[in-house]
């Protein structure tokens, strides 16, 4: 009888043990439309190989702008998750108020990290002053969505006579309006972190921003606002918010949106009955852009535990969700580009074959360039002005834009940090 409670006991002890073995992290990403479908994919594969970490989820973040903002004020009020999501031009920030933790020591306690896929190439998108802070999950640039259904009313049925340049853009959309479409084309300018602007100074081979520098004031940044003024006119391109112009297009009521790669799964899910199609970004001239700036988000660990089981958790959670197996459910699910070489090279070697309008972005790899952030405490001030002032190039508020480009030069400039 002695024998036969001891033996209880010790199995009663073995189960709390193993339930206290579990082991909670808490991790927050944006965009739930575009990624909670990943996630549903991921998780799963994660738990049949970390049967002792429960991830919890906390809600999403509405955009990467958002997603700095709410960092920021966890970290003051002590509630920061354990891993983050944060668009690739957020990261500075947390590095430099010491949010965000250095990845080298779990890189470096690592057996073979480089053999998952990690390189130099990627892992400078997450490097600072020299260390790993931030694991890309997923890389994205524009591109041009068309509904051929749509643009068959203005004689287009082949990927070959899309418009190459915004002046095609613009005659394209006559064309259609004349063949009745009321709503032509939606031109991404509300995207996060004012990324369409960025993607017409990039166009140009010119850097929204050197050093501390604000650039909009160069004859690129006039090139810039001159051009989406005769798009948005051009094309009577109605003021809606993205969420809107993704259904819309979705629907089949737009013939051409200029959008982020990351929604294409969003949109091939929710499209009605029409054939689509992707193509490569137009640019100021036929020979296309002279570069594009790499959107998308990265990994960072911003964890406040002190017990290094939990913090190896959500390294694990981290090195997972990046990796060859995780990063390859980005391409499956979304538009988004894995930054994993094991992800693309081994994993999805024939994905982009059977999947073409998936390819798009990948064929616009050598345009990449550095999606900025404007420095300093005032960076998303910064953003909320020039979001104010493109939107009014599209209600008409602002017709002269040598005017409007002064007023931002001044405005942005007085927000940012002084000296170069």
């Amino acid at each position: 009888m002695k024998k036969c409670l001891t033996a209880i006991a010790f199995l009663l002890a073995s189960g709390t043990a193993n339930a206290e073995d579990k082991i909670t992290i808490e991790f927050a990403y944006p965009y739930s439309h575009l990624f909670d479908v990943t996630y549903e994919k991921i998780l799963p594969l994660f738990n049949e190989k970390y049967p002792n970490i429960e991830v919890k989820m906390r809600a999403s973040y509405e955009s990467y702008e958002d997603a700095s903002n709410t960092i920021l004020r966890e970290a003051v009020a002590g509630e920061l998750p354990d891993v983050t999501m944060q668009g690739l031009n957020r990261q500075a920030i947390l590095v430099d108020k010491g949010i965000a933790k250095s990845l080298a020591p779990f890189i470096e306690a690592e057996d073979g990290f480089a053999t998952e896929g990690y390189h130099d190439a990627m892992l400078k998108l997450g490097t600072f002053d020299g260390e790993v802070y931030g694991l890309p999950f997923s890389v994205s640039l524009p591109v041009g969505y068309y509904n051929m259904d749509v643009m068959a009313k203005a004689g287009i049925t082949s990927a070959d006579q899309l418009p190459k340049t915004w002046d095609e853009v613009v005659a394209t959309c006559g064309k259609l309006r004349e063949a009745g479409v009321n709503n032509p084309m939606f031109w991404g300018w509300n995207i996060t972190g004012n990324w369409f602007l960025q993607a017409m100074m990039w166009s140009q081979d010119k850097a929204i921003m050197e050093g501390n520098d604000f650039q909009i004031s160069s004859p690129e940044g006039l090139n810039s606002l001159e051009t989406m003024k005769g798009l948005f006119r051009g094309c009577d391109m109605q003021n809606i918010e993205w969420k809107a112009a993704l259904a819309s297009f979705s629907a089949g009521e737009i013939g051409m949106m200029y959008w982020s790669t990351s929604a294409l799964g969003a949109v091939e899910r929710a499209k009605g009955d029409f054939e689509l199609k992707t193509n490569e970004f137009p640019g100021l001239e036929a020979t296309g852009p002279k570069g594009l700036p790499a959107g998308g988000n990265a990994a960072m660990l911003v964890s406040t535990s002190k017990d290094p089981n939990e913090l190896q958790a959500a390294w694990k959670w981290l090195k997972f969700i990046t990796s060859g197996q995780g990063a390859a459910e980005v391409a499956r699910t979304t538009g988004y580009m894995p930054p994993n070489k094991a992800a693309n090279e081994v994993i999805l070697a024939d994905f982009y074959k059977d999947n073409p309008n998936k390819e798009t972005a990948v064929r616009q790899l050598p345009l990449l360039r550095d999606w900025q952030a404007y420095p300093g405490d005032n960076g998303l001030a910064a953003t909320q002005v020039i979001y104010d002032g493109l939107e009014g190039i599209v209600t008409g508020e602002y017709d002269d834009m040598k005017e409007l480009q002064e007023q931002l030069q001044e405005e942005v400039q007085d927000l940012l940090p002084s000296g170069s």
